[in-house]
């Protein structure tokens, strides 16, 4: 464990010493060695704890998310050299500082074994978030976004501060491992109802669930672009991440809990994509798109079985990187039209050929096509779910066929159509660009070969 959150600390200081022309180079360069250092994390082991320490400790469920923050911040780092081009050299370095201050805590908050570490990893992760999106967001009504993001947050999250202290003082410990061992049943009582529910209050907002969404599109909206990958590919997974993690803890959940959760979720999948059907704004598209994906992770985990969990589990991993590179390939068109609406940044394929390429391959992971692990995840959910109850299958199957409407609307928007007469000139897109998609698809196209590494299964 230490030797990736060491070496992560360390960037700090590197930042602040590295001379400004070496400033992105180095940065990028130490996280990716600290990323390929991290793919150790992913053996399967039969080992319910590997590298465990006091405090920390890997398994089948946290391994896959571990990966997978350790990956995205070279590519954070990449996604950002030309939006902070013109900038002065003492906000580069601040907006890359609070860029790497958030991975330790992400990496604590996935790993660690005790619930009182595991919360104020959970909530730290907000500070340099609101920080990126409240200095470094494009328009002034980031300030309100950032806001929407803290309140939300934070009065969720106290429920689940109260949750834990209770669950100290009827088990007298928080560590997990003691946990699982004295399983605390709980009965169907009020308190018990009421404890269930602060446990997972915060990870619903936090995943998000259809109605406490109303945060997400405006933060990603307002975000930049570091902001919207971290939110959609890491930020979002701490919802789902704690819902698997904790739901265990309270088995079996009351009926009471299931179905309005479970309903929600689902019914937020099918409004969510009917909404992205209607948007104008290409990154309030993706935003949407990512609350039904999630919504579909909610679903899964709710039903507690390994079928969903495993699927829940895909679902995460492959939906961090679908909806990263979605945001990355918006950033590389509003970088050189300037806008996001949709209308007015249409039919670039002839001028950027090569991105039209990333754009089509993005999509269509996005839609889950074979061979893409979005497909084993979507299926197995939906098996998890039709074995649950089979009238799932009209809400699940509706969202699918939505989501791949959605796709392709804003596949064609994009990419085809006449373009509009503003648009003279365009900046050639460029191997920097190529390398962060490149990174982006290659592990999703990968992981279908070895599935088990992120299925939660040894």
């Amino acid at each position: 464990m230490l030797k990736i959150l060491l070496p992560t600390i360390m960037l700090l200081p590197m930042t602040l010493l590295s001379p400004l022309k070496f400033i992105w180079t180095n940065a990028t360069a130490h996280s990716l060695l600290i990323a390929t250092l991290s793919l150790q994390w992913l053996t399967p082991t039969y080992y319910p704890h590997k590298n465990l320490t006091q405090w920390t400790g890997i398994d089948q469920i946290s391994s896959p998310l571990l990966v997978l923050s350790c990956w995205l911040l070279p590519l954070m780092i990449m996604a950002s050299q030309n939006h902070l081009y013109h900038e002065p050299p003492t906000r580069k370095r601040t907006f890359i500082l609070s860029l790497i201050t958030i991975q330790p805590f992400i990496i604590l908050a996935f790993s660690s074994t005790e619930l009182t570490l595991f919360y104020i990893s959970f909530e730290a992760t907000l500070i340099p978030t609101l920080i990126l999106i409240t200095r470094w967001g494009n328009q002034p009504e980031r300030l309100s976004a950032g806001i929407y993001l803290l309140f939300y947050t934070l009065i969720s999250s106290l429920p689940l501060l109260v949750a834990i202290l209770y669950l100290y003082t009827q088990i007298g410990t928080l560590h997990l491992m003691m946990l699982n061992l004295t399983h605390p049943t709980l009965t169907n009582s009020w308190s018990n109802l009421l404890l269930s529910l602060a446990l997972l209050t915060a990870f619903m907002v936090k995943a998000p669930l259809y109605g406490l969404h109303l945060w997400l599109p405006k933060a990603h909206v307002e975000a930049p672009i570091a902001g919207s990958m971290l939110l959609a590919a890491l930020l979002l997974k701490l919802g789902g991440y704690g819902i698997m993690r904790f739901t265990t803890l309270t088995h079996p959940l009351s009926t009471n809990l299931y179905y309005p959760f479970l309903t929600l979720a689902l019914w937020g999948a099918l409004m969510t994509s009917s909404i992205c059907l209607r948007q104008t704004d290409l990154k309030s598209l993706i935003a949407y798109s990512s609350v039904s994906h999630m919504g579909l992770v909610i679903a899964a985990s709710m039903i507690q079985t390994h079928w969903s969990f495993s699927g829940a589990m895909i679902l995460m991993i492959s939906h961090g990187l679908t909806s990263s590179m979605l945001f990355c390939l918006a950033n590389t068109n509003y970088e050189r039209t300037h806008s996001r609406i949709l209308l007015l940044t249409r039919g670039l394929q002839p001028l950027l050929p090569l991105m039209a390429t990333w754009w089509l391959l993005a999509n269509l992971t996005n839609m889950a096509l074979p061979p893409t692990t979005n497909l084993m995840a979507e299926l197995t959910i939906m098996i998890a779910l039709f074995n649950w109850s089979m009238l799932t299958i009209i809400l699940t199957g509706t969202a699918t066929l939505l989501t791949a409407s959605y796709t392709l609307f804003m596949l064609l928007m994009t990419q085809r159509g006449t373009l509009p007469n503003h648009i003279t000139t365009i900046q050639n897109s460029n191997t920097r660009e190529h390398l962060l998609m490149t990174l982006h698809i290659l592990p999703l196209l990968l992981l279908i070969l070895k599935p088990e590494l992120i299925s939660g299964i040894p």
